[in-house]
């Protein structure tokens, strides 16, 4: 693995950031824009993914940060399930929606991979190395 000193040299961390902005292009146009629930929740989500990264990363070794990425892989799933709200109200096209739900597997895939790394390693977490 390449050398990680910060929660923002992580490769998973950087698509959660991106997923969070691609949410928010989504909800700012009409008609979504005026959902304020479902808005404000997947709002939640998406950025709820990238801070769990962050914030596991900032403890004090594997074991917190692997409960605080199962939080993150949580919520990915939860941005998953409310784009189908959205599609369902006909906030999303077709496309845009395969696009974005097949961003939010990627993801999920590779917060297990990464998971399963840190549970596999030696180093007890990246303040030791």
């Amino acid at each position: 693995m390449a050398t990680v000193s910060n929660f923002e040299d992580l490769e998973i961390w950087q698509l959660a950031r991106q997923q969070a902005i691609d949410i928010y292009h989504l909800f700012i146009t009409e008609p979504f824009s005026k959902d304020w629930e479902l808005k404000n929740q997947v709002n939640a989500a998406s950025g709820s993914v990238m801070d769990n990264i962050a914030e596991g990363f900032e403890r004090s070794g594997n074991k917190e940060f692997i409960n605080f990425l199962l939080i993150a892989k949580g919520s990915n799933g939860e941005v998953r399930s409310q784009l189908y709200r959205a599609q369902d109200r006909n906030y999303l096209l077709p496309e845009k929606m395969d696009v974005l739900k097949n961003n939010c597997i990627t993801l999920s895939k590779k917060i297990t991979s990464f998971i399963k790394y840190l549970k596999e390693s030696d180093q007890k977490g990246f303040r030791y190395s």
